[in-house]
């Protein structure tokens, strides 16, 4: 009898599931202007998802101390979950749909977020997809961020799929290179970059097909 290999679809978060980037921008803006920062909207898009550490060194060098990274980045991650549930979110177009469609054919489904922890279970509660995940990964799993291929290894070794059998859906180019190196497929969803060099790129999760998942395994 042939075993049926595990095939997985590991979901970033932001700009994927759901797109809060007006959310991280005010809450960064709210945490740098206490460290006497202007962040201008040029910077916030260069850095936009990336993990903290990494955001903060690019702004204030790499000799800025931890202790001080973790205090604004605590502070900054408090200010978006509070906008998240003040002021709600909902999920992007064609992500329930896909949820759905992939959880009843048998696909593995897992969060690979560069987020801490606490943000993607403030977004999966708050717009009610939790059931549909079998592992979370953030950005407390990893030591490297992406285009870092780490966090993608980890999620697909949660959920017990080789990453040839593993699809990336992503939003940003460091997400897109982290899944290539990573040696998996990749879905681009156009919703905060122009352009990304996935093996497929749509302007949403609407635009696919049925087929699409099993024919970015077979290429």
């Amino acid at each position: 009898m042939k075993t049926q290999l595990t095939r997985a679809v590991l979901w970033d978060m932001d700009g994927v599931l759901i797109h809060s980037a007006e959310y991280h921008h005010e809450a960064w803006r709210m945490a740098l202007a206490q460290e006497n920062y202007e962040l201008t909207y040029d910077v916030f898009v260069r850095t936009f998802g990336q993990r903290n550490d990494t955001v903060l060194h690019d702004i204030f060098g790499p000799d800025y101390p931890d202790h001080e990274i973790n205090r604004v980045a605590d502070f900054k991650e408090s200010e978006y979950r509070r906008l998240v549930r003040e002021k709600g979110i909902v999920a992007l177009p064609g992500v329930l749909k896909w949820l759905n469609y992939l959880q009843a054919n048998g696909w593995q489904q897992a969060v690979a977020s560069a987020a801490p922890r606490a943000n993607v279970d403030a977004i999966v509660d708050a717009v009610g997809i939790r059931k549909f995940f079998d592992a979370i990964t953030s950005s407390e799993d990893v030591t490297r961020g992406k285009p870092d291929p780490q966090v993608y290894l980890v999620a697909a070794q949660r959920v017990g799929a080789a990453p040839m059998h593993s699809i990336v859906i992503e939003d940003a180019p460091a997400g897109v290179e982290g899944a290539k190196r990573a040696g998996m497929a990749s879905i681009g969803v156009l919703t905060s970059h122009p352009h990304l060099h996935a093996d497929l790129v749509v302007h949403s999760l609407d635009e696919l097909t049925e087929s699409v998942f099993e024919e970015l395994l077979r290429k």
